[in-house]
């Protein structure tokens, strides 16, 4: 392929050929810009002054495209970001009507926007909704927690809610299907000491449907654990033919971490160890695994020996 070789003068002119191409694109660009356009953005619709004495739900989707007058910068902004705006939509006048047109509320919303950025059209531009009974119901607050501990500290006893119910309000379709309500997760770290924080209740979702309180108190009890080691007898369980059964060994040795307040007190009244004797009358089992049935609140096993028990059946 044949190389064009251009002499210093064209070379000059080249370049200068191309800046102005750049600077008049440039300029018109900004030009371009600088205009004034209608463009369309999905906005998610929030509710205000939600009626109390009538429960509702929306018929149609929660989000509208929205049309709105700028500058070319800011559609080149919005087409840019890709994010969709929220827009609050005051439902008072629903004490009255099923529907809301968003044309009579216009002035209302761009009065909260920057005067070079109006909403000057909704679709769709009215919002229906279905009327039902409102309803109230006391439901148990569900606590999430992600709590990571400093090494040999953990809960040692009952997590406590202050209020431990919410109220919930809303249609009555709605409210029977709610039997319990969440909390935000309660995140904490490198805990070594009781945990007392305020836990804000999970945000409705759903428009019509109301909580009260929005805020629980949370208590978390912890303290350093320790290991501690007990023998506890074996009891054997489906023994259905009541057979004459020994086992060997009759006990075996339980290792747990427990708190250090409850240390003192726990001896082996406080745990079952039972072996099933099912399995050898079913499945011919030579030895029975051992499971612990029943400990202490807050204790967590470390180790069982042996794990397995022998056994003789007299006939």
């Amino acid at each position: 392929m044949a190389i064009i070789k251009l002499s210093p003068t064209e070379r000059r002119r080249l370049s200068a050929f191309v800046t102005c191409c750049v600077v008049a694109f440039a300029a018109w660009l900004l030009t371009v810009l600088q205009g004034s356009y209608n463009y369309k953005v999905k906005c998610i619709l929030t509710y205000n002054n939600i009626p109390q004495r009538r429960a509702f739900r929306t018929l149609q989707s929660d989000t509208v495209v929205a049309t709105l007058q700028g500058s070319g910068w800011q559609m080149l902004s919005a087409r840019m970001h890709n994010e969709d705006e929220h827009i609050a939509i005051d439902l008072h006048t629903l004490d009255t009507k099923n529907f809301i047109a968003l044309e009579a509320q216009l002035p209302q919303i761009n009065s909260k926007r920057s005067a070079e950025q109006k909403i000057t059209d909704f679709d769709p531009d009215t919002l229906y909704f279905d009327f039902t009974n409102r309803s109230t119901k006391r439901v148990p607050v569900k606590l999430l927690k992600n709590i990571t501990f400093q090494p040999q500290f953990d809960v040692a006893g009952n997590v406590r809610l202050n209020p431990a119910y919410v109220f919930v309000s809303g249609p009555a379709a709605t409210i029977n299907k709610i039997t319990e309500w969440s909390t935000d997760s309660l995140k904490v770290t490198d805990v070594e000491a009781n945990v007392q924080a305020k836990v804000d209740i999970a945000k409705v979702r759903d428009g019509n449907v109301s909580i009260y309180p929005k805020i629980i108190q949370v208590f978390v009890p912890v303290e350093e654990f320790t290991e501690k080691t007990l023998e506890i007898p074996v009891q054997l369980s489906n023994n259905v033919h009541y057979y004459d059964v020994k086992i060997f060994p009759q006990k075996v040795k339980v290792t747990f971490m427990t708190p250090l307040s409850k240390f003192a007190e726990i001896n082996d009244d406080y745990f079952d160890a039972v072996a099933d004797f099912g399995l050898w009358a079913e499945h011919k089992y030579s030895s029975l695994p051992v499971k612990i049935t029943r400990l202490p609140a807050y204790t967590k096993i470390v180790k069982i020996e042996p794990q397995n028990v022998d056994f003789i059946v007299k006939k």
